[in-house]
């Protein structure tokens, strides 16, 4: 499916998007085919039929009273002008200033602002002179000036939103000769609406930092030897490039020469540098210490685990929470019924019980202004981006607000073993040297016969041997044996190295080696014996290591209340109850079929509603799809399971767990503070409104100190750390 992407100006808030919905959807065959990505201000339409033309497209966005372009390239954003960048704050600046010098005149040729203000407070003491006519309609007119165009589409579609509510009050405010009041409203709502895109473009800034830490040329090594400078885009995987000490990575890939310690924090939050050598991973954005590093970059420059957290927290704005889902269906009820109530207030009073008609229309019109759900509106989203980011900077990418809801309300959560409870590569954990065999033998031994091979449980071997120093020399005319190990020669003697399988097989298990390897087997430990002709020289235990946080996750999230933490596996029954014994797991599913995780977690959700599946294999994805929220560990865990899961650890840090959890439900609680404090603001200025008491420019500044109250209670949330 092909799909074309356009960049949108203006497009800062949920209302925007309605509006390009309401246009464009119809011309692209349905809702379904549109995303939207609040933070870089784009639109992207997903041409399933290929009938739509882009000036159609165009057309029915200059419909929504908005202006959009085609984005000439989907990983850069387009070059905007200065008006485009600042003329919302230009405008807004204006309509405060010229407001301000309407009324300095006015205070001055009434005599006093007391005169200037009214006996009333409602501007009408004195006439208005013509001076300050002019000014505070320039005022006004800076004000409405991207507030007026989406009004009159509003009106034109018979579908009120806070714009007509806005343009409404300032016109009947002008109708009665309240120029003062007309301004400041029209001035104060300006300046709102600035805070709300300055909120937006906070996250946005936010993101476009984690672009930046990306250097803009790399230097790599080409086939004559010879060293270079290009753009990271331009650099295929495979090539080797290097990074000199203090430099930023540019690209994904594996140490092929140096040793240097790398700050990772921009991709999997840790705090402190991890110590990179030959043959281990590095990510682009990470920023290298003070050892020099050649690399083989392993991705190009878009398919880095950097440019896929970009990609996947842009695509995560245009997936709604369910309290924005709630907040913006409210919101289309709500706005119609404050116009209907607003006009009984101007014509019920009048007509029914003998009011005066410009006293009701001046609380309808009160009414108006404080009935505007912008508080309410914005609420939800601002702390919902700002969670998002904060996530990112923590090393857990969210895929979207709706899963940043989800770990709140979470009640059991199912973990795989493999790569996920344990790091997912086997150590050495024990050596039992025999017949007169000392440890450094026995492993030099094990080494030589395994040094050329890609084994999993031959590089646990090596590396051991590596760590104590040990020399390896490659064994002579070593011949492996499918599923069972290898021979060859280690100093001129014969030597075989395998499984107690094929101890059995040559004759040579001993009743004493027998219970050694039974008992390792229910340690959880693989046992791999070297021998020669006559005797077993002795077993070497090697087993998955155990993450070392992850005994105190699994306790944070019992204090945290997940009712239920079980893990599920398809290791054998022995390994995983010593590694849930070890983290605290009481209740085990071991040897378990991928289908079978699967039929698993169904019980999960079906006994406990809302359930997360943690992993990092291929044999988990279903799984993870399968549960309420997925969860996968990002720095080892494959393509396929990070692709399906709603969430990824990017450090594989288990502790990251209970810290997504807290930091739902501190999420969720900002909220709903956002969302009882824009409605108790509402209903009390209702009543004084009714009763007489409220005035235009306190509504409005009403409105707005609860505008400002939500954006900055939910931009706390980017600061939130574990």
């Amino acid at each position: 499916m092909k799909s074309r992407k356009f960049r949108i100006q203006g497009m800062d808030c949920s209302e925007e998007v309605d509006l390009l919905k309401r246009e464009v959807a119809p011309v692209v065959g349905g809702e379904e085919n549109l995303k939207f990505d609040i933070i870089h201000g784009s639109m992207t339409v997903e041409d399933q039929a290929g009938s739509t033309s882009t000036e159609h497209i165009l057309q029915a966005v200059a419909l929504a009273g908005l202006q959009a372009e085609v984005w000439a390239d989907g990983s850069k954003p387009i070059t905007t002008t200065n008006w485009q960048r600042h003329g919302r704050l230009i405008l807004t600046t204006a309509s405060g200033i010229f407001t301000l010098t309407g009324f300095i005149i006015h205070a001055l040729l009434a005599g006093s602002i007391r005169m200037a203000l009214g006996s009333e407070g409602l501007g009408i003491g004195h006439p208005m002179p013509l001076p300050s006519i002019l000014f505070y309609g320039a005022g006004i007119l800076a004000g409405v000036w991207y507030v007026f165009p989406k009004a009159v589409i509003a009106a034109r579609r018979l579908r009120p939103n806070m714009n007509l509510l806005m343009t409404i009050a300032v016109a009947g405010a002008i109708f009665i000769g309240e120029w003062l009041e007309a301004g400041t409203v029209s001035f104060l709502f300006a300046f709102s609406l600035l805070l709300e895109s300055w909120s937006v473009g906070r996250a946005r800034r936010a993101v476009e930092g984690l672009l930046e830490s990306v250097p803009s040329e790399v230097r790599i090594r080409t086939s004559d030897g010879k060293e270079e400078s290009v753009r990271p885009d331009d650099v295929a995987a495979g090539t080797i490039f290097i990074v000199n000490p203090g430099e930023k990575i540019a690209l994904d890939g594996s140490v092929i020469r140096g040793t240097s310690e790398v700050n990772q924090a921009p991709i999997t939050g840790e705090s402190v540098p991890v110590t990179k050598s030959e043959g281990e991973e590095v990510f682009a954005g990470t920023i290298n210490g003070n050892g020099s590093l050649e690399v083989r970059s392993s991705k190009p420059a878009d398919q880095t685990t950097l440019a896929n957290i970009i990609r996947l927290i842009t695509e995560a704005q245009s997936r709604r929470a369910p309290s924005e889902q709630w907040v913006e269906k409210f919101a289309r009820i709500y706005t119609p019924i404050v116009l209907a109530l607003a006009i009984a207030v101007f014509l019920v009073p009048p007509l029914l019980l003998g009011g005066s008609w410009s006293d009701w229309l001046y609380r309808s019109l009160v009414f108006l202004v404080i009935g505007c759900p912008c508080a309410l509106v914005i609420s939800t989203p601002v702390s919902i981006v700002a969670a998002l980011t904060a996530s990112a900077h923590n090393g857990v990418l969210v895929k979207g607000g709706t899963f940043m809801e989800i770990p709140a309300r979470l009640k059991a959560v199912a973990m795989d073993k493999t790569g996920t409870l344990t790091e997912g590569r086997p150590v050495v954990v024990r050596l039992i040297p025999l017949n007169d065999h000392d440890e450094e033998g026995l492993l030099m031994r094990a080494a030589a016969l395994e040094a050329r091979s890609d084994h999993p449980l031959a590089g646990a071997i090596i590396a051991e041997a590596e760590s104590r120093e040990l020399d390896i020399v490659p064994a002579e005319d070593v011949n492996a044996i499918p599923g069972k190990g290898a021979v060859g020669r280690v100093s001129g003697t014969n030597y075989w190295i395998g499984s107690h399988r094929y101890c059995e097989e040559r004759g040579q298990e001993t009743p004493d080696l027998h219970e050694q390897l039974l008992t390792m087997a229910e340690a959880g430990q693989t046992a791999v014996i070297i021998g020669n002709d006559t005797h077993v020289c002795g077993i070497i235990g090697l087993a998955d290591k155990v993450r070392p946080q992850g005994k105190r996750a699994i306790s944070a999230l019992r204090s945290d209340g997940i009712e239920h933490i079980v893990m599920i596996t398809g290791d054998n029954q022995p390994t995983a109850a010593v590694v849930a014994r070890e983290v605290g797991i009481t209740e085990v599913q071991a040897e378990l079929l991928p289908e079978e995780k699967v039929k698993a977690v169904e019980s999960l959700v079906h006994q406990y509603g809302q359930v997360a599946m943690v992993g990092d294999g291929v044999n988990d994805a279903p799984a993870m799809a399968r549960a309420t929220l997925g969860i996968a560990m990002g720095a080892i865990g494959t393509d396929a399971a990070i692709e399906t899961a709603d969430i990824a650890l990017m450090s594989d840090d288990l502790s990251k767990l209970p810290w997504l959890i807290r930091h739902s439900r501190r999420t969720l609680s900002i909220i709903r503070q956002n969302i009882v404090l824009a409605l108790v603001v509402k209903a009390v200025f209702v009543i004084l409104t009714i009763m007489g008491y409220a005035s235009l420019w306190a509504a409005i500044a009403a409105d707005m100190g609860a505008s400002l109250f939500v954006i900055f209670n939910g931009l706390r949330l980017i600061r939130s750390s574990q």
